[in-house]
C-alpha cells in the first residue's frame, strides 16, 4: 500500500468541520480516514466552503454599506434642515425689511433679530451636516481587508 504525501493542510476547512472529515450519509461526528476521501469530494468541500466564505463577505459587505448609508442620510436630513432654514431666512428677513420700511422702529427690529436667528440656526445645521458627510467612507474596510486574507489563507503551509 502506498502512502499519500502530506500536503501541508493542518487546518481544518473553513467550512467549520471537525479535524476529521465526514461523508453524505454518516452520522455527524463520525471520522473516515483521510484515505477515503476522494479528491472530487475534496474539491466539492473547497467549492462548498469558497461559496459560503463569498456567501459571507458579501454579507459583511451589504452590512457596512448600510451603515454608512445611515451616516449618508442623517447629514442629508441636516441640509434639509438647513434648507428649511435659509427658507424661513428669506422670509424672516424678508417681513423684517418690509416692517423696518413701512413701520415705527420697534416692529421692524423685532422681525429683523428674528430673521437673524434663522440665519444663525442655517449656518448651524449647513455646517453639522456637511462634517457629517464628510464622514462618510462608502468603502466597506473591513470587508476589503478580509478578502484581501483570502489569497493567503487558501496557500497550504510551508
Amino acid at each position: 500500500m502506498t502512502e499519500r504525501p502530506n500536503l501541508g493542510a493542518t487546518a481544518a476547512p473553513v467550512g467549520g468541520y471537525s479535524d476529521d472529515y465526514t461523508h453524505a450519509g454518516s452520522h455527524v461526528g463520525q471520522a473516515r480516514d483521510p484515505s477515503d476521501v476522494s479528491v472530487g469530494q475534496l474539491m466539492g468541500d473547497i467549492s462548498r466552503d469558497l461559496s459560503t466564505l463569498m456567501r459571507q463577505e458579501l454579507e459583511l459587505a451589504k452590512a457596512e454599506l448600510k451603515q454608512e448609508a445611515a451616516k449618508a442620510a442623517q447629514g442629508a436630513g441636516m441640509l434639509g434642515g438647513a434648507g428649511l432654514a435659509g427658507y424661513f431666512l428669506v422670509l424672516f428677513l424678508s417681513l423684517a425689511l418690509a416692517w423696518a420700511l413701512s413701520a415705527p422702529v420697534g416692529d421692524g427690529w423685532a422681525h429683523l433679530i428674528v430673521g437673524v436667528l434663522w440665519g444663525l440656526v442655517a449656518a448651524t445645521l449647513f455646517l453639522l451636516g456637511r462634517k457629517r458627510l464628510q464622514q462618510v467612507n462608502p468603502k466597506p474596510e473591513q470587508t476589503v481587508e478580509t478578502v484581501s486574507e483570502i489569497p493567503s489563507a487558501l496557500k497550504p503551509n510551508a
